[in-house]
């Protein structure tokens, strides 16, 4: 798959997934966040929980599920920014959830979104 394309298929998951958040209640804060630690998919309020997400979408699960795309290397690498987040934007909420997002693309029919909360 090109750089490219996987951008794309990248920037299109992170809309899904926004979009269904918004559906669950969520009001996002903010999209493709970058910093020097790295970058945040999408910045988001759950009530009063502050809540980082990260999107993985998939059009197959052949490397593996998207869950599974999120090591403890990068839960730690979420953590960071998370706390970066909140420092840049002098924000304090009560409470800060760590998601991901899970995007697939079947090749017929509507995307697949699933989520799992508090995952670091």
């Amino acid at each position: 798959m090109t750089y490219a394309r996987n951008k794309a298929l990248g920037g299109y998951g992170e809309r899904v997934a926004a979009d269904h958040l918004v559906a669950q209640g969520m009001v996002i804060l903010a999209r493709n966040w970058t910093c020097r630690y790295g970058e945040i998919d999408l910045v988001a309020r759950d009530g009063s929980t502050l809540v980082v997400c990260e999107v993985k979408t998939r059009t197959s699960e052949t490397h593996g599920s998207p869950f599974e795309a999120v090591s403890a290397v990068k839960a730690a690498r979420l953590r960071r920014l998370a706390s970066h987040w909140l420092e840049v934007h002098d924000l304090h909420p009560p409470a800060v959830r760590i998601d991901v997002v899970s995007v697939r693309l079947p090749r017929r029919g509507a995307p697949v979104v699933e989520r799992v909360t508090g995952v670091a």
